[in-house]
């Protein structure tokens, strides 16, 4: 008899642990509605909030955005087809000092670049939670990296103006602040989702710290350091270029003193000059960084 009532009462039990189930699945989906239903409503509450204090009108916006190509149109001189080669040639007249100041940018840039990189990186094994020796270095070096990234770099070149004077020196030492403050932040964070199987090998052999990040850390985060720093180039030509308004040197100098005295034509040949070289940028690292990763240009 009790095997018989043990072989009834199995299908009520499966069926009473079925009802629990969707019983806690239901309510389940109904905490999901409701904190999605939450965050969509404090995300358009703040969207509203947000508009409001900035005085965004959109009747404004609607207005006026046709009105932003007056600029953009005061930039390109009139170009014919029958005269083509002389009107680019007189919209390109100062050709040859543009290209000048175009590669001072391009050194600070590179520069600034490399010692922001390797000073962020360097701090990034520091500011990464799982490989800081202490909770107090990881803090403070946090800390650090923020106020080099925080403060903008042009009020960086502001400072560094007043210290060293005018000229490219500036541009490379704010640039360089406002690198390794950024580099540092994504390193780290490369830094902590990295596998730690190798590094536990490392230290079970004997390894001390220098030696767990030279064998058990940089193999795994070289790439993405790679490509990090590829972005970084673009990012500092810009910057670069306009540290140069406050008189950092550069294309940049030049960029501000053409809009400043209304020559908005030579604004727009040397504007055009900095996107290509911008572009050609970004087409040389993607083309390096796959060689790098061991991919081709289309990804085989």
């Amino acid at each position: 008899m009790s095997i018989g009532q043990n072989t009834l009462a199995a299908p009520a039990g499966s069926a009473d642990a079925l009802s629990r189930f969707e019983a806690q699945y239901a309510i389940h989906r109904r905490n999901i509605a409701i904190s999605t239903t939450l965050f969509w409503t404090a995300f358009a509450a703040c969207l509203v909030v947000s508009g409001i204090t900035a005085k965004f009108d959109v009747l404004t916006l609607i207005h006026g955005l046709p009105r932003t190509t007056e600029f953009i149109v005061k930039m390109i001189p009139p170009i014919k087809l029958e005269t083509f080669v002389d009107d680019i040639a007189e919209w390109y007249w100062g050709i040859g000092k543009w290209m000048n100041s175009l590669l001072n940018t391009l050194l600070m840039a590179y520069l600034a670049t490399v010692l922001g990189t390797i000073i962020g990186g360097g701090l990034s094994f520091l500011a990464a939670r799982n490989l800081a020796p202490s909770y107090a270095v990881f803090w403070i070096t946090r800390r650090v990296l923020e106020i080099a990234r925080t403060v903008p770099d042009i009020v960086w070149a502001l400072l560094f103006v007043l210290a060293f004077g005018i000229g490219p020196m500036p541009g490379v030492l704010a640039i360089t602040m406002h690198t390794l403050g950024a580099q540092g932040k994504l390193f780290a964070e490369v830094n902590e989702n990295i596998s730690p199987l190798p590094s536990d090998g490392v230290r079970s052999a004997g390894g001390n710290w220098l030696q767990e990040i030279r064998f058990g850390v940089l193999p795994q985060v070289l790439p993405n350091f790679m490509s990090y720093t590829f972005w970084r180039i673009e990012l500092n030509v810009r910057s670069a270029t306009i540290v140069g308004f406050v008189g950092a040197g550069g294309i940049g100098h030049d960029l501000f003193t053409s809009i400043q005295l209304l020559y908005f034509a030579d604004a727009g040949a040397i504007l055009l000059i900095v996107i290509s070289t911008i572009m050609a940028i970004d087409m040389l690292s993607e083309k390096y960084r796959h060689r790098l990763i061991g991919k081709d240009t289309l990804g085989r």
